[in-house]
């Protein structure tokens, strides 16, 4: 099994496949280029139906084959074009303070999906109500932001697109936590994988430049319905150095033509939206604090030859105020004391020996 635990198409995975064929896959999980692999898209994932089809028919036109081998929990919420448009006009209203999303709606459909009036996977067997639960969501749009415009034409239109959507769907919908844990019971082998990483949590990221999820391995729990307890070793898998998509803190972020050519060497760009991720130093402080979080048993550390290039590496060990120079012993919650906070880094001298 592979399955995708949280968020949505927001994020991106560049994978491979035995031949070295590239594949970006958003939202069906990577196992689906082991043709034994049943995959499931999870409850606690957004689900754009426009973009998800879109992606499968993108991997059968390149010979991988998707019938019959994806799930999609009838628990996800639906994330609508709406969804996307109000994404912008939010982060236009921010100004400045803009949070620095994808635009692609993420935000908007879990603010749905907390406040209760969110339209799931189930409601498209539903399309009597379907109809009554969307008009109320795109009028508490409309009645939100002004530059939302909505009409009696747009709402038709979208209920034509879900109806036949509904009907293309159908064959995926699946109750998954009873499929997941079944398997479980089997002791099938499970993979799990989703959005971002544990810096940009709802919960214990950079608040508020984080993403609308849980990206971190208690995600895994309610993202999926499996019990804590089902959860064995956990391995945290880290960059040599550090990046970031977006606005929000960096302490060991580093700047002008240094970052560029990590950046560069890195290949740092984002799968989904091409955007160029800000590139800094391996940040210890914060890699410590995602121990704490998901209680990893061991970390697999990538990308180490991206630095191999470099005579000097460096690595930030500590935080502490800015003004007085006092430690900072944890990772602050505070963007405030954030921003007045800076890295201590430590460097490390890689010399080659010539016998």
């Amino acid at each position: 099994f592979s399955c995708w635990h949280q968020g949505g198409a927001n994020a991106g995975h560049t994978i491979y496949n035995a031949e070295g064929k590239k594949f970006a896959l958003h939202l069906v999980p990577s196992g689906i280029l082991n043709e034994e692999t049943l995959c499931i898209i999870g409850n606690g994932a957004v689900v754009h139906l426009p973009g998800l089809f879109q992606e499968i028919d993108g991997l059968e036109s390149n010979g991988v084959s998707c019938e019959g081998r994806i799930l999609v929990s009838d628990r996800a919420h639906l994330l609508f074009d709406f969804h996307q448009v109000v994404d912008g006009l939010r982060e236009a209203e921010l100004g400045n303070s803009l949070i620095g999303t994808t635009k692609r709606g993420i935000g908007p459909c879990y603010s749905s999906k907390v406040i209760r009036n969110g339209i799931r996977v189930c409601d498209l067997r539903h399309m009597d109500t379907f109809v009554q639960k969307l008009d109320t969501l795109m009028r508490d749009a409309a009645s939100r932001f002004e530059g939302f415009k909505y009409n009696v034409d747009m709402f038709n239109k979208e209920v034509d697109r879900y109806k036949k959507f509904s009907e293309r769907l159908d064959p995926f919908i699946s109750d998954t936590v009873h499929v997941i844990n079944e398997s479980i019971l089997e002791k099938k082998s499970i993979l799990v994988e989703g959005g971002q990483a544990t810096m940009l949590d709802i919960d214990f990221g950079t608040y508020p430049f984080v993403t609308s999820s849980s990206p971190s391995a208690g995600g895994i729990c309610t993202g999926l319905g499996i019990a804590p307890r089902c959860l064995g070793d956990i391995i945290g898998v880290v960059k040599a150095y550090t990046t970031r998509v977006g606005s929000g803190p960096f302490p060991t972020e580093i700047l002008g033509k240094s970052g560029d050519v990590l950046r560069v060497a890195g290949m740092e760009f984002g799968t989904t939206t091409g955007r160029p991720r800000r590139c800094g130093w391996l940040d210890i402080v914060a890699l410590k604090y995602c121990c704490q979080i998901n209680g990893f048993s061991s970390l697999n550390l990538t990308k180490l030859d991206v630095l191999s290039e470099l005579s000097e590496i460096k690595l930030g060990i500590s935080y502490r105020q800015k003004n007085d120079g006092e430690k900072v012993e944890s990772f602050p919650a505070d963007l405030h004391l954030m921003e007045q906070t800076q890295a201590s880094l430590g460097i490390f001298i890689f010399c080659l020996l010539v016998m």
